[in-house]
């Protein structure tokens, strides 16, 4: 298993541990590493509210500058509830790469998050562990979809 499947297989569990109590949210799982270590992670809080990227950046802190984060869903590009969105709190804290499982399908990220990802200099992979990602998100991504 590569680092990436590693730390996004955390991520996923992380998000499996919050399913049912997410909606009307996806349940997503988000950890920051740095130097192979994991200086923060998080999920999406009880109701949908906070996204799983907002706690793993508070847990992460400074030591966010120059890490890589591990999402198990496109980081959102618009908050329904106002203030920024997840794609521009982590471009914010300067990680250098996200790693995503899946693309997002809904209008408040629908490939926007990725590409303000990658406006502000950062890597994105796309993909890794998709399958199980999706399978664990499958009832959202079908109502959205």
């Amino acid at each position: 298993m590569s680092t990436d499947e590693t730390f996004m297989r955390r991520a996923l569990d992380l998000a499996i541990a919050q399913a049912g109590k997410t909606g009307p949210n996806p349940s997503v799982g988000c950890v920051l590493v740095k130097d192979g270590v994991v200086i923060g992670e998080g999920a999406t809080g009880e109701g949908g509210r906070p996204h799983a990227e907002e706690v793993a950046l508070l847990c992460a802190g400074e030591e966010a500058r120059g890490a890589t984060a591990y999402v198990t869903l496109e980081p959102c590009a618009l908050r329904s509830k106002g203030g920024p969105s997840c794609s521009e709190l982590l471009g914010g804290a300067r990680v250098v790469r996200v790693v995503i499982a899946n693309f997002d399908p809904h209008p408040n990220a629908a490939g926007v998050g990725i590409s303000r990802l990658k406006g502000v200099g950062v890597e994105v992979t796309l993909g890794v562990l998709e399958k199980e990602a999706a399978a664990h998100n499958a009832t959202w991504l079908g109502r959205i979809t």
